[in-house]
């Protein structure tokens, strides 16, 4: 992780307080009470949806540009088929990583999980001499240590970001609320030599949080300070890829139903193929 990939601000909240005259009747439309309030009221939630949480969202402004060809610029040959980005520097992060170098910012928490060090189960230790099964040696973790970051993240300000539900391939059937992502614990296939590894997003970066034309569109990764890097890998896809420090690879999404069996699916509450395997001991332990 590096500093640029936290370093947007949480946007103010624009959105004044109730005007004094309204704030009973604002609180009685709250409660549900819809029919019976006035349309001076209603007005005044719609134009201010945040007051009022059963109230439809505004629809997010359109997004233009000349990389957004339409929704499914990410997808190739039909639904579930994403095309590989090609030759993208990769990096090497890991849970717990202190700041160092071009990475001012420790690890201890990611985009999405501010208690990531403590949910993982410790130090991710990247020394090989302190790994075996691409796990740390001295404990096993919580969370599947096959883990991934883009640069990407489509929260910002406990909001859903406006462009999101245009730009995700995914979003309309992933989408439950405002400001919950949609994009945490999805897969990805890396390539690497003769190797395919496959891992799931776990943070956001490197250096950016705002790059969706290079992670759903046709662009390359922005010039950065780590050779125009792409993708932050963890030790585990490292390990298993053979990856040097900066090296090239290719990666695409996946669904998970095209994730073949592999070390990827024995650890983590996170994990798809963990929680699969649990729901079924228990059908089975109440038969």
């Amino acid at each position: 992780m590096t500093s640029p990939r936290y370093s947007a601000k949480a946007l103010p909240d624009m959105i004044r307080e109730p005007q004094p005259d309204l704030g009973v009747s604002v609180y009685y439309y709250r409660r549900r009470h819809h029919r019976t309030t006035s349309h001076k009221v209603k007005g005044y939630v719609r134009h201010h949806p945040r007051l009022h949480p059963f109230w439809p969202s505004p629809r997010p402004h359109n997004v233009t540009g000349p990389s957004l060809v339409d929704r499914d610029t990410a997808l190739s040959g039909g639904p579930g088929r994403y095309i590989w980005r090609r030759d993208i520097i990769t990096t090497i992060f890991w849970i717990g990583e202190r700041p160092r170098g071009n990475n001012p910012v420790p690890n201890a928490r990611s985009s999405w999980d501010r208690y990531w060090y403590y949910d993982y189960g410790g130090y991710d230790d990247p020394d090989p001499g302190s790994r075996r099964d691409f796990i740390p040696v001295n404990f096993v973790p919580r969370q599947n240590p096959f883990y991934f970051a883009l640069p990407y993240n489509d929260v910002e300000g406990g909001h859903t970001k406006y462009e999101a539900s245009q730009v995700i391939p995914w979003f309309r059937h992933a989408f439950v609320r405002d400001g919950q992502t949609v994009l945490k614990n999805r897969w990805i296939a890396i390539h690497h030599g003769d190797r395919v590894c496959y891992a799931q997003w776990e943070d956001c970066g490197p250096f950016r949080t705002d790059d969706w034309r290079y992670v759903f569109g046709n662009e390359r990764p922005r010039p950065n300070l780590n050779q125009g890097a792409g993708l932050d890998v963890s030790p585990a896809v490292r390990d298993y890829l053979g990856l040097g420090i900066k090296d090239p690879c290719d990666w695409k999404f996946v669904e998970f139903r095209d994730v073949p069996p592999g070390p990827w699916t024995r650890y983590g509450d996170n994990n798809t193929f963990v929680i699969l395997r649990r729901q079924g001991n228990k059908g089975f332990a109440a038969e």
